[in-house]
């Protein structure tokens, strides 16, 4: 089912291939951590899951085990005739697509609730998940391995050393907790890095009303200078008077505050001249 260490490189050399370091390839090369990422992903016959960056096939073919509809995106187009040769025979849909561009509802039209699973390059990890709760309503479940230290800061919540930006545009949409970690040592080539998986659910509304280009300019301008406080970094965006209406004080500094707060002075705000779009 999974490819051993030995399986992958003699592969790669029989098609005249390596490792790509400038898409962050790592293949996954152990049998337990495919099966344990399906299993956690909680994906069975009647689910559609999609993954992106499906390298040479090992987790999509984990994933097809459990009886759900797998559509594999990978964008290295010389990896391609390798990953179609070894899982569209078990019924993958496999599709060759830049994840960060790719035409979503297009690719997606076959059914209205998907699953993401997946083992996502480092370089492009955190904007990817962020870009997928924004824009793809259809993916309602994500369960994504990642850098520890992306993975971190996309389920941190208040009073963690992670919480920034991304911690609260996912809080927006979702909700998000560490599921386990996963050493280098399973990977060929092997990261210099520790692993996490990911689980992220989708809200069936937003945790809060306000409107979320507002509250995220609120959240980029204050985080650009986290360690002021509130009245500082926001000075000429937020009167004093916001900050009363909020209940938030204006000592505090961003981390402190969850994506309610953020919301609340969001709301409370009576225009943002002076932020960047």
């Amino acid at each position: 089912m999974t490819f051993s260490p030995r399986e992958i490189q003699d592969l790669l050399a029989a098609h005249g291939l390596a490792p790509s370091r400038a898409l962050g390839q790592n293949f996954v090369a152990d049998p337990n951590t495919v099966r344990r990422i399906a299993r956690l992903a909680g994906v069975g016959a009647g689910d559609a899951v999609l993954e992106i960056g499906a390298g040479l096939g090992s987790l999509t073919r984990a994933l097809v085990e459990t009886g759900a509809s797998v559509t594999a995106v990978e964008i290295d187009r010389y990896l391609l005739p390798v990953l179609r040769s070894v899982v569209e025979p078990e019924g993958v849909t496999v599709v060759e697509a830049d994840a960060l561009t790719a035409d979503w509802p297009v690719i997606l039209a076959a059914h209205d609730r998907w699953t993401l699973v997946a083992n996502l390059p480092y370089n492009v990890a955190t904007p990817l998940v962020l870009d997928l709760l924004d824009g793809v309503p259809a993916i309602a479940d994500l369960l994504v391995m990642v850098q520890r230290e992306a993975g971190e800061r996309l389920a941190a919540g208040v009073g963690d050393p992670a919480y920034g930006i991304p911690s609260v545009k996912v809080a927006y949409w979702a909700t998000a907790t560490i599921a386990g970690r996963v050493p280098p040592t399973v990977f060929v080539p092997q990261p210099k890095v520790e692993s996490v998986l990911v689980r992220i659910t989708r809200r069936a509304t937003p945790a809060v009303t306000a409107d979320p280009t507002r509250l995220f300019a609120l959240v980029r301008t204050a985080f650009g200078q986290r360690r002021k406080m509130l009245r500082r970094s926001l000075a000429g965006v937020v009167e004093a008077s916001a900050f009363e209406r909020a209940g938030i004080r204006p000592e505090a500094r961003p981390e402190e505050l969850d994506v309610d707060a953020w919301g609340r002075l969001a709301d409370a705000v009576d225009d943002l001249p002076s932020l960047a779009p």
